[in-house]
């Protein structure tokens, strides 16, 4: 009789969200997440120009990889006129409904770091979808030994923001990160 008078157990915490860690120093500009991207998403296709993780370099030999930062408050998703992007509730990654885009290119404007981009076919935006939870880049990237891609969890917190940068702003940090001065000079 005493137990049906207690409360109802409080409801379990929400299972952690996965994110993909980023060292870009780390970077050996392999391409391997482009490559594991692909063929993930690209039904065995190795495309890079379609991959939802992208290498850039701007300055020599300094290479990053630029993907989704999953933003605190998604201006891509809200700035979608279509309703072509929402958020994965398990994963927190963006979705595009490639039915409903028109790759009117509203979500890349919106995107701080300028990280959605069109797919190679010009018929839908590609943004990382996070592999369902289970990131492929990150798995490529760690079992190569590099470990600038792995995946994590993330907290909840409005720092992962601070990625949410275009590659020319990262591969510039980086170099002053790098080089100092000399970094300074790379940029200009």
């Amino acid at each position: 009789m005493a137990q049906a008078n207690r409360p109802p157990a409080p409801p379990a915490p929400p299972a952690p969200k996965p994110w993909i860690l980023r060292d870009y120093t780390r970077c050996s500009g392999c391409r391997l997440c482009e490559i594991a991207c692909t063929t993930t998403h690209e039904e065995g296709r190795i495309w890079p120009e379609a991959s939802r993780v992208r290498v850039f370099m701007t300055v020599p030999g300094l290479e990053v990889p630029h993907l989704c930062t999953q933003c605190s408050n998604y201006p891509c998703v809200n700035s979608c006129p279509f309703k072509a992007l929402s958020v994965n509730a398990q994963t927190g990654a963006v979705i595009v409904d490639k039915e409903k885009c028109t790759a009117c290119g509203i979500c890349i404007k919106a995107c701080p770091g300028t990280i959605p981009h069109l797919h190679p076919n010009g018929k839908y935006v590609v943004i990382c979808d996070l592999c369902g939870g289970d990131p492929e880049c990150a798995k490529f990237c760690t079992q190569a030994g590099y470990q600038c891609l792995t995946k994590g969890t993330r907290t909840s917190s409005k720092s992962y923001d601070l990625y949410a940068k275009n590659p020319e702003e990262i591969i510039a940090n980086l170099a002053v990160l790098l080089y100092g001065e000399k970094g300074e000079e790379l940029i200009k």
